[in-house]
């Protein structure tokens, strides 16, 4: 008789696992908190020598350091940054700097580590601010995903799986993807990824952004929704029967992106209603009913050279994170760019990188003190490396 998922995973001893939440006002748990201070004394965002300080510091330290700016960083921080990108171009930038002595990372924590793999041993990758993390990347933890991994096995399935994660991933997600064959996307690269994987296997499991991983199986590769099935981490067999494991395509993680999530389909009638003639573009890792209601969908390198490229009098509504919208409105003043939701989104996140953060990294290490280093341990480098390797060599 064929056992279910669930009666797989009953017969397994439970696992325990601590949330890294403490309920308003009881207790502290300093190593989740790094990053909410700052060893000595990190600058008042009122200073008005604030601006001066980060200039000479980016002087001094020359082409000691190369400073990576993602697009949803503040105005403040990008006009700092070498390079400025998507995870896919900063990634790119990062492995191709061997001459720096520090990368300093203005991003969150999973790219960092990402720029930690790909650098030399001797360089060293700077995050200003260590709270600056990601709630998609914590969605999908390794014992979680080890947990799906050996259902997969049970059920005989897991040879035919090839798993790819996105970016928006920790670094042992990333090793354990390379440890089982796959490899890594981002919303630039994410067709060729699942192409990729599908040609090596019948099946992909993909972590940690259902909505990319829906949205690019069925829009762009031409799966049906019903050969998508969502895992999640919570329930017993990730709520799921055996059967629809192995008739299922895609296994989607249960995560999503706190920023796109929030847009909706109501949000597209909306601006439609107010701005006539508007051209509504939103990021892949929006819900498929809002990619369904827009006129064009990409990544964030999409969106940014899909404007650049519109008709001057054109009218648009972008569904990303709100820094970038503010950037794109204002350089690009001969056209109506408007944010999809009336309601301010920033990636929170992502805006802990801050203007004194990144003064306070910059003075540092040009004092010869260096702080907030990212450093990934060497197996799960190396394992998170041949998946990274994998994506920089899809064709």
């Amino acid at each position: 008789m064929t056992r279910t998922a669930d009666q797989l995973i009953a017969s397994r001893p439970a696992v325990t696992r601590q949330i890294p939440l403490l309920v308003l006002g009881a207790g502290a748990q300093p190593d989740a908190e790094r990053g909410v201070s700052c060893p000595g004394e990190l600058p008042a965002s009122s200073d008005p020598a604030l601006v001066g300080r980060a200039v000479a510091a980016r002087t001094e330290l020359g082409d000691r350091a190369f400073i990576l700016g993602h697009h949803y960083q503040r105005d403040e921080v990008i006009r700092f940054a070498d390079v400025t990108g998507d995870s896919f171009k900063l990634a790119r930038e990062a492995a191709a700097r061997p001459e720096a002595e520090f990368v300093i990372f203005c991003g969150v924590h999973f790219m960092a580590e990402s720029a930690d793999i790909l650098t030399a041993p001797a360089q060293r990758v700077i995050l200003p601010d260590l709270a600056a993390g990601c709630s998609m990347a914590d969605m999908a933890t390794y014992s979680q995903v080890e947990e799906c991994w050996e259902t997969l096995e049970d059920l005989g399935i897991a040879e035919s799986v090839v798993p790819v994660t996105y970016m928006n991933s920790s670094a042992d997600i990333k090793a354990f993807t390379g440890r089982h064959g796959g490899t890594v996307c981002t919303s630039s690269n994410a067709k060729r990824a699942l192409t990729w994987a599908l040609s090596k296997g019948s099946k992909v499991l993909f972590l940690p952004d259902q909505h990319l991983g829906r949205n690019t199986a069925v829009l762009e590769l031409g799966l049906g929704l019903d050969d998508c099935v969502v895992w999640d981490p919570h329930r017993p067999g990730g709520g799921l029967d055996a059967g629809a494991l192995q008739r299922a395509t895609m296994i989607l993680w249960r995560g999503h992106c706190s920023v796109h999530g929030r847009f909706t389909v109501q949000n597209v009638a909306d601006v439609r209603a107010r701005v006539p003639g508007v051209n509504v573009i939103v990021h892949p890792e929006c819900v498929h009913d809002v990619v369904l209601a827009a006129d064009q969908v990409g990544s964030t390198e999409k969106i940014i050279s899909t404007i650049a490229a519109a008709p001057a009098g054109s009218a648009w509504a972008v569904g990303t994170e709100l820094n970038l919208v503010q950037r794109l409105a204002e350089s690009y003043q001969d056209k109506t760019i408007v944010f999809l939701d009336k309601t301010v989104c920033y990636c929170s996140t992502m805006n802990r990188i801050d203007l004194p953060h990144l003064v306070w990294a910059m003075e540092s290490l040009a004092r010869g003190e260096v702080v907030n280093q990212i450093t990934v341990e060497e197996q799960i480098a190396r394992q998170a490396r041949a998946a990274l390797d994998q994506m920089l060599a899809l064709p």
